[in-house]
Parts: C-alpha cells; sequence; structure tokens
C-alpha cells in the first residue's frame, strides 16, 4: 500500500483520503422527515418545517420539497404547506384546514383567473371574496392589468370576466339576464348603486321586522355578500357593525331562539312600579 509522511507520521494514503472525504461529506436531511410532519398535522409553517427537518437553512427546506408532491396557501399570503395526498380538494378545486386555503391552482392569482374564467356568468369583487374565502380585489386588478382578466361595468359594477372574447360574451349575456331578472340570490348591491325603488322597499320591509328578525335578515345578507359583507350591510340598514355580525353567526351556528326575540334575561330589567304610602 502506498504511504506518505505526514507530520512525522506515516500514514497509508487511501486512509488519508477517506478521512478527507468524511469531513466533506455533507450532512443528510430525509425528506421523509417533512412528509412525516405534513401527513401528522396536515399543515405547516416554513419554521415548523426547518424544525423536522433539522436545519435552519430555508433553501435545504425548498431543496427537499421538491422531492415532494405539495402546495402552498393561498390565503395567509402562502404561509403553509401541505401535500397533495392529504388535501381534499372540492369541485372547484379548492380545500381548507383550519381556515387556511389551498387550491389546485396553487396561487391566489391563478386561483382567481381559473375561478372567473371557468363561472358562467363571471364575478363581482364581493362574489369572488365569497367563493375563495379572501380579498380578491388587488389580485382581479392585477390580472386586468396583466390581461389575463378583462372587466366589463354591469349593473353600475366592475365584473370580472375571461380574457377570450368568444367566453366573455357568453358571461356578459348571461350575468345581464340574471340582473333582469328579480329575486334574492344574489348580494344587495352598494347604497349608491341601488335603484331608488328598492331601496325604499328594503326600508319599509326592515322596519316591519322585530329586533331579532332585523339581526338575522342583516346577518344572512351579509353572508350573502361575502368579505366585507358585516360594515356594508351595517351602512346600508343603519345597523350596528356587531350587530350584522351577531346575527351572522347565529345563522352559521344555527344558535336560533324560535320563541323569543331576545334570549331569556335579555332586554331591560322590569321595574316595579312604587305605591304611594
Amino acid at each position: 500500500m502506498p504511504r506518505c509522511v505526514r507530520y512525522g507520521t506515516i500514514t497509508p494514503i487511501g486512509c488519508e483520503k477517506e478521512r478527507k472525504g468524511a469531513k466533506m461529506r455533507p450532512t443528510e436531511y430525509p425528506a421523509e422527515a417533512i412528509a412525516t410532519l405534513l401527513r401528522r398535522q396536515k399543515l405547516a409553517t416554513m419554521a415548523e418545517l426547518m424544525t423536522a427537518l433539522g436545519t435552519d437553512s430555508r433553501r435545504t427546506v425548498f431543496r427537499k420539497l421538491k422531492q415532494l408532491p405539495y402546495r402552498t396557501s393561498y390565503s395567509h399570503r402562502g404561509r403553509y404547506y401541505t401535500l397533495d395526498e392529504v388535501a381534499r380538494f372540492d369541485e372547484l378545486g379548492l380545500w381548507s384546514c383550519r381556515q387556511t386555503w389551498f387550491s389546485i391552482y396553487g396561487t391566489l392569482l391563478s386561483t382567481a383567473a381559473a375561478t372567473v374564467e371557468a363561472s358562467e356568468c363571471g364575478y363581482f369583487v364581493e362574489e369572488l371574496d365569497n367563493v375563495l374565502h379572501v380579498g380578491t380585489k388587488d389580485a382581479l386588478r392585477k390580472l386586468v392589468r396583466d390581461a389575463r382578466l378583462r372587466r366589463e361595468r354591469v349593473a353600475g359594477q366592475w365584473l370580472y370576466c375571461a380574457a377570450d372574447s368568444g367566453r366573455r360574451r357568453q358571461q356578459l349575456l348571461a350575468r345581464r339576464t340574471l340582473v333582469a331578472e328579480p329575486g334574492a340570490a344574489g348580494p344587495l348591491p352598494e347604497a349608491s348603486l341601488m335603484p331608488e325603488e328598492l331601496r325604499a322597499a328594503i326600508v319599509l320591509f326592515f322596519s316591519l321586522l322585530d329586533e331579532k328578525q332585523r339581526r338575522l335578515y342583516a346577518g344572512l345578507e351579509s353572508l350573502k355578500t361575502g368579505h366585507g359583507g358585516d360594515t356594508r350591510i351595517a351602512g346600508l340598514l343603519g345597523l350596528d357593525v356587531s350587530t350584522v355580525a351577531r346575527g351572522r353567526r347565529e345563522l352559521v351556528e344555527q344558535d336560533v331562539e324560535l320563541d323569543r326575540v331576545r334570549r331569556s334575561g335579555g332586554g331591560r330589567k322590569p321595574v316595579e312600579k312604587k305605591r304611594r304610602p
């Protein structure tokens, strides 16, 4: 075996190379550690993935993520990660876990574009907010600037449609037909855009309701409106925002007492009339 002299000692050359190789060999970070974490808790932040992998390098985590079929959330600014095998996407390609939303299309921009293009009659901003459960106004504006979507004025609001002219004509026709038909299927338009006759009818109808019915009606319209609905409906009906939010929560949680206007114990306490001595 070849031998070399180093620092007064004789060392086999092969052993010296083996020692050098051992020092230079990088630490192994198994991607399975990330997969195990995500299978267990369904979603995780970058900090949690770094801890599971035993590294303080984001680059290392991303390198290992490339070995896995993963998704980032389109809500929460893409802060959360999950695996395709964990997610259960619905017919719109959406899935949520602990109020965090993921999409088969990836980012919010791509998700908003795909959702608008697939719709039968386009989307107003608040409608898309309600569908995607996040604010979409900025994303839609960027998509229009990038010519990935188009917008048209319908019933005093911007309607976002597909960029393809043929598909856009179909969506506009369907939307204008829908707007022309009376009904309560869609959200109330903004007060400034609402016809005077409709506003007067709503005020009259609202005045005929008792306290609980007003709260629940406001909560229903807020649910139909979607993102920002509490504030908008409160301004329209002259209510406190917290009252609208309470009505909305009661409807969602089905926490409604059918035989009472107020909860038991609510309202002003009875005052006994003093007798004259």
